[in-house]
This record gives structure tokens, sequence and C-alpha cells, in this order.
């Protein structure tokens, strides 16, 4: 019997309880820890943003997450197989009863996953055909406007500025980025697309060439310009770009994107325009040469010219015969002109002889009676054409009548059928109404059973009494009551006060296994809820 109660009186926790409180534990031991592991088990962001995975080394895993909104802010990006050093906050997931972490950042493990991840993005984009030959444009041979994308506050700017004034002064249009760290990937590939993005005589000009300049470091140092948002920026670009990222020995992704790669920012100046000393020196023996051809061709078109003019025959000569046959034929005009004129005269003649006055008489009669004909089929035609417009209307008018009759009886026949529909609607919302309502009554009258069979209430109907001190709280043992202490007895069917007597004997200590002592050890700590019950909605 004492070990039965002992069993009785030992703190329950129910699961969501004892979630919790191992919740809390892992979390207050663990606040933020740093991990190192190979990323397992990623297929890319989950459709709400989030991205579940596994953290794994040679002997063990743990599951991981990145929610939507830091997933969003990370520098690098999960990929799979990538050893990775993940910093967060260690979790639990009650719903399956498994630990994980949460991870806030994320990063490579070392210049060799670096390598390994640059390597796979680089096959990724040559597959996509970025990194093709015949994307690549040709550079101007002398912009009139050259952006440069790079920090306004670095020597790389000062050395482009001072090697484009030693070389050709040309119009310079800087667009101030950061080069690394933090947000300096999406920097950079706004720059490049804001610069394609200018109208063609707008206010601002659009430039002739594009160069995205960083003076030299480290890996990680140059890594936004690995990034595939800058990539993917540069190969669309369609102003020319050149590529000046690092020293001679640093490669980064952009340079196979780009339309030309310069070992050094210096080198990116010197292609973009040319000497304009040696361009002076050359345009001058080009205008040299060119005044030289002149005055050849000129002279010897001069000779050609003497030469043409001696071969042709005098001014006599040409005109001789145009002469002769213009005088033959200024002759012969006027015997043409009287023969002309007698012939046309004889064919009036004639013309004149035939028009006597019995013949147009007869040929008035003739148009007479052919306007007295026309005019007779002309009344045939419109009586005839008037009859059958008056049959048509008639036939018409039948049709339309017909057809008044017919949709009018086919708009009842509609009504009636849509009106036998709505009251059969009707009859079933009120069935299904009725049988809502029958449903709800026993839901609710099945959870005050569930409410009555689950009170404390229904244990003390059967005979027990629960025992309280003087603060409330309830008592789980005769040893936590002192002599003469305060007690409060609750029964079924009220509460009375008590007072513990000061003679009783002492307890028996009753032998117990070393398992079961520990819960009675641990019993203080419990949270005690309070003995009402409470609602089950």
């Amino acid at each position: 019997m004492p070990a039965a109660e002992a069993l009785i009186n030992a703190p329950e926790f129910t699961v969501s309880e004892l979630s919790s409180a191992l919740k809390r534990t892992v979390e207050d031991a663990y606040g933020h820890v740093r991990v190192r592991g190979e990323i397992t088990g990623f297929r890319g962001p989950h459709s709400s943003g989030h991205c579940y995975f596994a953290l794994k080394d040679e002997s063990a895993k743990i599951e991981a997450v990145i929610w939507k909104g830091v997933h969003g802010r990370m520098r690098f990006k999960p990929q799979e197989g990538l050893e990775v050093i993940a910093t967060g906050k260690l979790t639990t997931y009650p719903g399956s009863s498994k630990y994980q972490i949460v991870i806030e950042a994320i990063e490579p493990a070392g210049i060799g996953a670096l390598m390994a991840l640059m390597e796979e993005r680089k096959r990724k984009l040559a597959a996509e055909g970025l990194f093709d030959e015949a994307r690549k444009q040709l550079l101007p041979w002398l912009p009139e406007v050259i952006g440069v994308v790079t920090s306004p506050t670095g020597a790389v700017i000062r050395d482009i500025l001072h090697r484009l004034e030693d070389r050709f002064p040309r119009r310079v249009l800087v667009w101030p980025v950061r080069v690394q760290g933090e947000g300096s990937a999406e920097q950079i590939a706004a720059a490049i697309r804001g610069f394609n993005a200018l109208p063609e005589g707008g206010k601002i000009p659009r430039p002739d060439l594009l160069i995205v300049a960083r003076g030299g470091g480290s890996l990680e140092d140059l890594w936004s310009f690995n990034e595939e948002i800058v990539v993917r920026a540069a190969a669309e670009s369609m102003i020319p770009l050149i590529s000046a990222v690092g020293h001679e020995t640093d490669i980064t992704l952009i340079d196979f994107a780009a339309d030309k790669r310069a070992p050094t920012p210096t080198a990116a100046a010197e292609m973009a325009v040319p000497v304009r000393s040696e361009l002076l020196v050359e345009v001058a023996g080009l205008a040299r040469r060119t005044m030289v051809c002149w005055a050849r061709g000129q002279e010897a078109r001069r000779n050609e010219l003497r030469a043409a003019a001696r071969a042709l025959p005098g001014l006599s000569e040409l005109l001789g015969i145009p002469r002769q046959r213009l005088d033959s034929t200024s002759s012969a005009l006027p015997r043409g002109l009287k023969a002309n004129t007698h012939a046309h005269f004889r064919r009036f003649a004639g013309t004149s002889a035939r028009l006597t006055m019995r013949v147009l008489h007869g040929q008035l009669a003739q148009a007479s009676h052919r306007l007295t004909v026309s005019g007779e089929r002309m009344r045939n035609s419109a009586r005839s054409l008037l009859q059958q417009r008056r049959d048509r209307f008639a036939g018409l008018q039948v049709r339309l009548k017909a057809s008044k009759l017919s949709n009018a009886q086919a708009q009842r026949n509609a009504i009636a059928r849509d009106r036998e529909r709505t009251l059969r609607l009707a009859e079933r919302a009120r069935r299904a109404l009725g049988f809502a309502m029958q449903r709800l009554e026993a839901r609710v009258a099945h959870s005050g059973q569930l409410l009555g069979a689950l009170s404390y209430r229904g244990v003390l109907a059967r005979g027990f009494a629960l025992v309280r001190d003087e603060q409330g709280l309830p008592l789980h043992a005769a040893a936590a009551v002192g002599p003469g202490a305060r007690l409060n007895l609750e029964f079924a069917d009220g509460r009375i006060g008590a007072t513990a007597d000061a003679d009783r004997p002492a307890a028996i200590p009753t032998p117990a296994k070393p398992a079961a002592s520990e819960p009675k050890a641990a019993a203080p700590k419990r949270i005690v809820k309070p003995i009402e019950q409470g609602s089950l909605f």
C-alpha cells in the first residue's frame, strides 16, 4: 500500500509539458553554437521559402532549418555536399521528438570549400552558355563615355582616371558600389543593370563601354565577383564590358562572362582607349598620303581629258548632217500642210452631204420610241420589285410572330424549371440545416459528458478527499504536514478546515528502489497547476 501511494503522488507530465521542458533545457544549455559539417538532403527552398536539410560528419547527423528571411539575407547559399560552418541556436521539434539547429549564418569551411563551390558554379553557368565566345561583343575603338563600377574611395578609380588622362581623356561615369562584404554582389549587379537601363540621348549619357574593377585581395575578398547574380548581370549586359578584378593571377567568374578580361584596372584603361599622341601622328601621316594620292589622281584625270579632247571631231563636222536634215524637212513642210488641209476638207464635205432633214427626223423618231419603251419597262420593273418587297415583308412578319410565340413559351418553361429547382434547393437547405443542428447538439452533449468524466470531482465522489495547506497548495505526503498545521479538506459535497494532530506517530519508512526514489526527489520542482478544471474548448 505505501508503494502504491508513492506512485500515485509522483508528478505527472503530459506529452506537451515534457516536450516543452526538454525544449527549454536544450535551448538554455546550447543558446548559440557553431557546427561544422557537410550539407546533405538539400533540395532547394521549400514552397514556403524555408530551407530544410541536415549537417553530417563521419559518425553523426543533425537536422537543420533556415527560415525564409534569414535565407534571403545570406551571402553564401547552402548547396548539396558543401562543407560549411553553421552558426545558430539548438532547439527541439516536438512534432517528431527530434532536436535541430536553427541556422542564422553559414560560411564555407575554408578555402577548399570556396574553390569547390566556385568550380561547381562555373560548371553550372558554363552549361547555360553564359561563357560562350559567341556571346562576347567587340569593344568600341574610341568610346565617348566610359562607365566604371568600383569603390569611389579606393586607389582603383584613381589609377583608371590617371591612365585615361595620359592616353586619351574621355568622359567617365562612376557608379559607386561596395566591392566586398554583405550586399556588395547585389550592388555590383544593380550598377551593371543600371548603366544598361540608361536611355539613349537622355539627361545622363549612356556609356559606350563598362569597366568593373577592384584591387587585389584574398579569395574571400573577391568572392562578390563569383556570385551568380553578378555573373548573370555581366552576361546580360548589352554594353561591352571589361572585367578588371584583382591582380593578374586572380581569377573570378565574372572574367569568363565579361567581353574582355584585363589583368589589372590600369590595363583595363589601356584596353578602353588608344594613345592620343600616336593617333595624331597616324592621322597626320594618313592626311599627307591622302593629299599625295589626290594630286596624282588629278594629274591623271587631266592627262585623260587632254587625250580625249584631241580625239573628238570639230563642231562644224558634228553639226553638218543635222543642219542638212533640218533644211530638207523645212522645205517639205508647206506642201505637207496643204495636202493635210485638202484631205480634211473632202471628209467634212462628204459627211455634211449625208446630214439631211429627213435623216434627222428619222433619228429623232427612233430616239423617242426607245425612250417610250424604256419608260414602260421601268414602270413594270418598279411594280414587280415593289410586289416582291411586300411579299418578303409579309413572310418576315409571319416568321417574327411565330418566333415571338415560341420564344415566350421557352422563357415560361425556363422560369418553371428554375422555380422547381429553387424549391428543391430550399428543401435540401432546410434538411441540411436540421442535420447540422442535430450534429452540433450531439457534439455539445458529448463534450459535456467528456468534461464530467475528466473532472477530478468524479474522483472525490468515489470517497476520496483533496488535502491542501493554508496557501491552497495540494499535499502529496504526510511528511509535508507539521504538527498543528492548518489543513483544508475538500470532499465531493464541500470543504472543511482541520488541524494536524501533534501526537501522531512517526511515519514508518518504506524501502524503495533507487529508481523509484528519483522521481520523489524531483517532485518539489514541478509547477503545480490550479485545481479548478479548465475549459476543453
